[in-house]
């Protein structure tokens, strides 16, 4: 996860801006520093014609309230003096070289008014918010709402990430989370995992441009995100991966959310966290919301089509063929019309990208800390949970 790969795989997906990640490690931000170069972009760096813009996730875990919390937030920095200057008033809480996302131990609420004395313009996100372990509303260290977590300075965060495990319809459901705009980004940990999430925007922004776009939650210039179906998140459903138990929220609460192999509490999952926390039906949509799109990613669909493990040599070469000959894939999955895609592609992942665009996929939903399994190619008589 170097600038030269992260160069490489941005362009192979069809990503324009990609976060550095990890940039608060002084070895690494030592190396971004050697290895981008500013744009005529203000906030904008570059390398071998990918733009960079300078990001990195923190780990806050605390004693809040007589309960250990733990929180990860993307901050997102307009130059490298403001990487320095949080990197130095945060040191004293943790150890900022023992990992790219650094642990600190003092509040969110307290990381907020510290990097607000920094800089009114660094990117304040809350990451993934509704993973059980380490994100705002997680059911196991998280918050029930943004004041109880951040107090007086909720209204700093620029923008809350839905994560894998959540779409914007779930956040949808909480009316307090109207005035904050959802993005989705790939939190990638490999580069093959870059853009499985996204956020889709009308034309190239600088640094100041983006802030005001999301904070103003400004859709004719923020199009659309892209997203997993969030049932195939790891997170979705409630269960314990050990004892191989899945369950929707209902069967929890029939269960007394205790798994039934080994007696322990259930990981609870997204979904039912939505639901205690809801206080909208499903399928309320506020107005003024940025829309979205569901996405499968091209080598999961490759593999599906040819009956394959995505890892395999076959995925990858027929991967490489399509993004050589039609273009990124993003361009694939997203814009590039039927009628040149036929034909020029295998038949069935012809047919496999056509269900995704329409949404009729088959999902086996993800639970505490497995990936819920995507098939396109179904037989009948199979019992997944089916999408339309």
């Amino acid at each position: 996860m170097t600038p030269e790969i992260l160069a490489k795989y941005a362009k192979e997906k069809g990503v324009h801006l990609l976060g550095t990640g990890d940039v608060i490690h002084p070895l690494y931000l030592k190396e971004l520093q050697e290895k981008l170069k500013p744009t005529d972009r203000y906030g904008i760096f570059e390398y071998d014609g990918v733009d960079f813009i300078l990001s990195g996730e923190i780990s806050n875990i605390y004693s809040q309230g007589d309960k250990l919390r733990k929180i990860h937030t993307v901050l997102i920095y307009p130059d490298f003096e403001s990487v320095k200057k949080v990197q130095k008033k945060l040191a004293p809480y943790g150890s900022i070289f023992a990992d790219g996302r650094p642990i600190f131990g003092l509040s969110l609420r307290d990381t907020i008014e510290i990097v607000r004395e920094v800089s009114e313009e660094i990117l304040i996100i809350p990451a993934h918010i509704w993973t059980p372990w380490f994100s705002l509303f997680g059911s196991n260290s998280g918050f029930d709402s943004i004041e109880e977590c951040c107090g007086d300075l909720g209204d700093e965060i620029d923008a809350l990430e839905t994560g894998l495990s959540s779409d914007p319809p779930m956040n949808w459901r909480l009316s307090h989370l109207d005035k904050y705009t959802l993005v989705s980004n790939s939190d990638a940990h490999s580069p093959t995992r870059i853009g499985r999430e996204a956020n889709v925007f009308s034309k190239p922004l600088d640094f100041s441009e983006l802030r005001r776009v999301l904070r103003e939650e400004d859709t004719s210039i923020f199009l659309f995100t892209i997203e997993f179906f969030p049932e195939e998140g790891k997170y979705h459903y409630d269960g314990h991966r050990n004892c191989k138990i899945s369950f929707h929220p209902k069967e929890s609460k029939s269960a007394n959310n205790t798994c039934p192999v080994c007696g322990k509490p259930l990981t609870i999952g997204v979904l039912h966290r939505v639901e205690d926390l809801a206080d909208r039906p499903e399928g309320f949509k506020p107005e003024g919301k940025v829309g979205y799109r569901h996405l499968v990613p091209l080598d999961e669909i490759i593999a599906d089509a040819l009956q394959v493990g995505k890892e395999s040599k076959r995925v990858r070469s027929e991967y490489e063929n399509m993004v050589k000959n039609l273009g990124p894939e993003l361009e694939i999955l997203l814009e590039i019309p039927y009628e040149d895609l036929k034909g020029k592609i295998n038949d069935r992942v012809f047919e496999g990208i056509k269900l995704v665009r329409e949404g009729k996929v088959h999902v086996t939903p993800g639970y505490d800390g497995v990936y819920g399994k995507i098939e396109i190619f179904v037989k009948p008589e199979s019992k997944q949970m089916t999408l339309f």
